[in-house]
């Protein structure tokens, strides 16, 4: 069994080509709201299910659809007053199901990224074809309900197989979220064309805030706080992207939004703060860094030799 998959090299946090964002500034700063939509009964993956419960479950789908019905619009005002824009992880499926949250979203200049066709279908043991098909349906489909030719993906659900990378490499995706490696954009390999990886943090993410770290708003709020003020003093010597990925229906909820609309208050209150979207840092990073990282990188393999798998053994 292989030590390591081989999707990114080892170059040392210190030992990189100095960032510097557009105007000086020490942070970019991206907000990635999944807008998802779950099926009340989608169809069986061997390998995971859906809901816990024995289908249909309509407590965890209910809770889920408070997001499209609520927690987004008060998710968007509470970004809106901090002059934020959203970077959308999108089911893409949710623009024939609820054309009216895109329309919000377009209004805003939101970014649109995939998150697969339904949150509740997964990509272990697909095939290649039907992998690729949800490649070419995410592209199509917010083209044609958006106007925006996609960039970036997070996987349905964080799930993955082994071509995934490969295949957003392949369709002319710019970025991928489904590493959580880094603080910094970074190359990953593929076997044709360039991706990379923007920082999307699950550190960061509400849902396991919430649902697996059992947080207070306060809390969540402190932590959010906390973490920009490290990135930004590291970014002082070379840039750092901080992300926080919002689900409207955990965010969203009555009793915290206004925790996590005083983090962001915090954070926008800051001079020398990039506030963009993953497409615009994923750019910006190909159009003065990608090069020179490859570069950096090939030097520091011929200084330390990767090691050889010998095979055997697992």
């Amino acid at each position: 069994m292989k030590s390591d998959p081989g999707l990114y090299d080892y170059l040392p946090y210190t030992q990189r080509p100095k960032i510097e964002w557009p105007n000086g500034a020490h942070i970019a700063f991206w907000v990635a709201p999944n807008v998802e939509y779950y099926e009340l009964d989608g169809p069986s993956n061997p390998a995971r299910q859906p809901w816990p419960k024995p289908r249909p479950d309509l407590v965890p789908y209910s809770e889920r659809d408070f997001g499209n019905r609520v927690g987004h619009f008060r998710m968007m005002e509470a970004m809106d007053r901090c002059g934020v824009r959203g970077s959308v992880s999108l089911s893409v499926a949710l623009c024939d199901h609820h054309p009216e949250l895109i329309e919000e979203c377009k209004k805003r200049d939101w970014e649109f990224f995939s998150h697969g066709i339904y949150n509740t279908r997964y990509s272990y043991n697909m095939n290649e074809a039907q992998e690729r098909a949800i490649l070419q349906d995410a592209i199509d489909t917010v083209q044609k309900h958006t106007g925006q030719r996609i960039a970036g993906y997070l996987a349905p659900a964080l799930t993955h197989t082994e071509r995934t990378m490969d295949l957003m490499a392949e369709y002319d995706f710019l970025y991928t979220c489904d590493l959580f490696h880094d603080d910094q954009p970074f190359p990953v390999n593929v076997k044709k064309g360039r991706l990379i990886s923007v920082p999307y943090s699950l550190e960061m993410n509400d849902i396991i805030a919430y649902n697996q770290h059992f947080v207070t708003p306060r809390v969540y709020r402190d932590w959010l706080k906390l973490n920009f003020d490290r990135l930004f003093e590291e970014g002082k010597k070379s840039g750092t992207v901080m992300c926080i990925p919002l689900h409207a229906y955990a965010v969203g909820q009555a009793h915290r939004i206004a925790a996590f609309e005083e983090a962001l208050k915090y954070i926008t209150g800051h001079d020398k703060v990039w506030l963009a979207t993953g497409r615009e840092i994923a750019q910006y990073y190909y159009d003065n860094y990608y090069d020179e990282t490859v570069a950096a990188i090939a030097d520091h393999k011929k200084k330390y030799p990767p090691r050889v798998e010998t095979g055997g053994g697992s």
